[in-house]
């Protein structure tokens, strides 16, 4: 999918004060403090390069359409061209020096190479993961007369590993006491492609079920049953259109489908959590930075197992992967334009797409490494 042009932004969700208080070093306490966010207008630098090009994460497409909206409005005759292909592909068509910005829902992997690859890429200097997009994820199905259905990840990792095969499974019956459920055969719809969405709802699963999901995590899906499908957009049709199917994407897409969404159980029991921007403002606030200087990778183990009441515990940020320091000016005067609305005015209405917009405690250390982008 590729990102087209569309009307003006919405207004800004009042919502976003309540996120990521707490971002801003592993020793960070959440604080409150003021969370408007900032204008656009008064501190973007227009110019360089007139088309950029992006790829990656489908989950961030929805945002990116109204980033893009955004920066065409601030900076005149500029754009950016974003193909909502995949993380990994985002990974390597910015190593591979396809494209000026990478898109991924899981930071680059030292233990891969993709630090290394992109440090070649960017000439020797060092690429940065920057979350400028937060978005939870949904667990998504289609069972008539379910509404409401309530998991929890231990039953969502035999779901997904193929242990619990029918609806009417006692494990699912136990946690969905009073509903009828039929006896249909589960259809597990997974990604085909590589996804940052598949590594954090699998990195979510081995935080939080107990140790009952045993298949380990990475951007490739590895329960071992299912159908896939390409895409945040693949997946939320195929849940549509297929009776009994259940899947993981991103808030967005479930939203615009207008597809049955669960509620979940997090890690410290209790009540079964709906998800919403408050309730997945809760397990986020705690979210901590491990990366380095400007490099602001998210450690979000912590979040996965979250034991706070009424906190849904499945979010992943989208990363813009850039260089440090760009060898053509052009290029990066324009990056750090485009990031710069992106993190800004970009931000605005993204709770009504399905995003968390980021507050201004975390949008400044942004625009700090935006601005430190050479």
């Amino acid at each position: 999918m590729k990102i087209q042009r569309h009307g003006a932004v919405l207004g800004l969700v009042a919502a976003s004060a309540l996120l990521l208080g707490a971002c801003g070093s592993d020793n960070n306490a959440p604080t409150g403090g003021n969370n408007t966010q900032a204008n656009a207008t008064s501190m973007v630098e227009c110019g360089g390069k007139a088309k950029l090009k992006a790829s990656g994460s489908s989950a961030q497409a929805n945002a990116m359409t109204r980033f893009v909206t955004a920066y065409e409005n601030q900076c005149d005759g500029q754009s950016l061209d974003y193909n909502s292909n995949g993380s990994g592909a985002g990974v390597k068509e910015f190593n591979g020096k396809q494209t000026d910005i990478g898109g991924s829902d899981s930071s680059l992997n030292k233990d891969k190479g993709e630090y290394d690859a992109a440090k070649t890429r960017c000439d020797g200097s060092d690429a940065w993961n920057l979350p400028a997009v937060f978005g939870p994820i949904a667990m998504t199905y289609n069972v008539e007369g379910a509404d409401g259905l309530v998991l929890d990840a231990p039953l969502i990792a035999k779901i997904f590993s193929g242990a619990v095969a029918t609806w009417n499974d006692p494990a699912i019956a136990a946690l969905n006491s009073g509903k009828q459920l039929p006896g249909d055969k589960i259809v597990v719809i997974f990604r085909s492609d590589e996804s940052g969405t598949t590594d954090n709802f699998q990195k979510y699963l081995e935080a939080a079920s107990g140790g009952t999901w045993t298949k380990g995590s990475g951007k490739a899906f590895a329960g071992g049953v299912g159908e896939g499908a390409k895409g945040n957009e693949g997946t939320s049709a195929a849940v549509k259109s297929t009776k009994g199917a259940i899947t993981y994407n991103e808030w967005s897409f479930a939203k615009s489908n207008k597809l049955q969404i669960a509620k979940i159980i997090n890690a410290g029991g209790g009540e079964p959590v709906e998800l919403t921007a408050e309730t997945a403002g809760k397990a986020i606030d705690g979210a901590k930075i491990k990366g380095e200087g400007n490099d602001l990778v998210l450690d979000l183990n912590s979040l996965y197992a979250t034991k706070t009441a009424g906190a849904y515990p499945l979010v992943l940020a989208a990363y813009e992967i850039v260089c440090s320091k760009y060898t053509d000016a052009e290029t990066a005067k324009a990056v750090k334009a485009f990031l710069t609305v992106a993190v800004t005015d970009g931000q605005k209405g993204l709770e009504e797409a399905g995003y968390i917009p980021v507050p201004k405690a975390f949008q400044d250390k942004l625009l700090t490494a935006i601005k430190a982008i050479a």
